[in-house]
């Protein structure tokens, strides 16, 4: 297969196959031909990243990503997406090891907040435990001078909660939680925009879109670049 690309995936499982139903979803296809090329690595296996970053005694997942990432470089893809927030923990050393380019998630949704709220300057972050506490959104925000807002403990509790006891445990979306959530982000903390960095809480957006909070879903930006990239490959 040539002009494809390789999704990291599995971290988990129903919000890859959100990633997945929306980048089918989006491809201007009327042909099993016009869909995109690409292979999916759905390693479901991979140790927890929120839990290794939150305490570092705990099995690491960076091994098993890189594992991905020089298995999958053998075939040669154009370009690689990683379809988990708190995985970019270790994006620079996992872009080391390989001469392909790995989408930046984090970075691609920043700059979509320019686009879609060009007068926004307070943005909140709700995602794992990991990625609100590692930086891995904050330095991106602060880079482009906007004013980082995180979730309070409480908040925190409540956005863990729907991740791992509602989605990854029992796959549902419980969205009184969700609305809750940006509810609080928004009216109690002051965040003008609210980035969804955990594919789970995207997966939430999937299924419980019904709101009017002004939001950034970090997996739809990616599963959009991952579309013009991959357009890009046929011309």
């Amino acid at each position: 297969m040539k002009n494809f690309f390789t999704i990291i995936g599995g971290m988990g499982t129903p919000a890859t196959e959100s990633y997945i139903r929306l980048l089918n979803a989006r491809t201007p296809a009327h042909r099993d031909q016009d869909y995109l090329n690409y292979i999916l690595v759905n390693h479901a296996t991979v140790p927890d990243r929120s839990t290794y970053l939150m305490d570092h005694s705990q099995p690491n997942p960076y091994p098993d990503l890189l594992e991905d990432i020089q298995q999958q470089s053998r075939l040669n893809p154009a370009f690689f997406v990683i379809a988990c927030n708190t995985a970019h923990y270790f994006y620079d050393d996992l872009q080391k090891a390989t001469e392909i380019p790995i989408v930046h998630m984090p970075r691609e949704t920043v700059k979509q907040i320019k686009k879609e709220f060009p007068a926004a300057k307070r943005i909140g972050i709700i995602g794992t435990p990991g990625t609100t506490t590692d930086g891995i959104y904050d330095r991106e925000l602060i880079a482009e001078g906007y004013e980082v807002v995180k979730p309070t403990p409480e908040i925190q509790d409540l956005t863990s909660k729907l991740i791992f006891e509602d989605i990854k445990a029992q796959n549902k979306v419980d969205a009184q939680l969700f609305y809750q959530i940006l509810r609080l982000m928004t009216e109690e903390r002051g965040a003008q925009v609210v980035i969804l960095g955990c594919t789970e809480l995207s997966y939430a957006q999937e299924m419980a879109h019904d709101h009017s909070y002004a939001v950034v879903d970090s997996q739809s930006v990616l599963v959009d670049r991952s579309i013009e990239l991959a357009l890009k490959l046929r011309k």
